[in-house]
């Protein structure tokens, strides 16, 4: 292989490397879909991540996140620490994944996911998902 063949390859090895480590973290809210309308009241959520690995919160590693659940809430200023103890404001500080939501009325909810740090501080930029669904009786 020649020098400059080199060059290029090990420049590309290096752009490739540095747009994977740059991928923001994302969370999508596998169930329910949105716009569903499910039998309630007790109503199944399960989540998904990627480009970050999801942990307990009680690890203190850069690099890793754990779910947290907003139930017919907004989201939380993107820069406080998401509060503990706040009606439908839910940690999965375990590294859960599935959760269920018992008791919800009939009618329109709305579930918000955000990934954060062991900290609960929103992961930057921000990882949220969103979705609308209808419980009926």
């Amino acid at each position: 292989m020649t020098a400059g063949r080199v060059l290029v390859t090990c420049a590309l090895l290096a752009a490739t490397a540095c747009t994977e480590a740059e991928r923001p973290a994302r969370v999508d809210i596998v169930e329910p879909v949105d716009g569903a309308v499910v039998c309630g009241p007790d109503v199944r959520i399960v989540l998904s991540a990627a480009e970050v690995e999801i942990a307990p919160a009680s690890e203190e590693r850069s690099g890793t996140a754990h779910h947290h659940l907003l139930i017919d809430r907004t989201l939380t200023p993107p820069s406080d620490t998401i509060p503990a103890g706040v009606a439908g404001i839910i940690h999965r500080g375990r590294g859960q994944t599935e959760f269920v939501l018992q008791g919800l009325a009939p009618g329109t909810h709305s579930v918000i996911a955000v990934l954060a740090d062991w900290a609960h501080l929103p992961l930057d930029p921000l990882a949220t998902d969103t979705v609308w669904f209808t419980v009926r009786p």
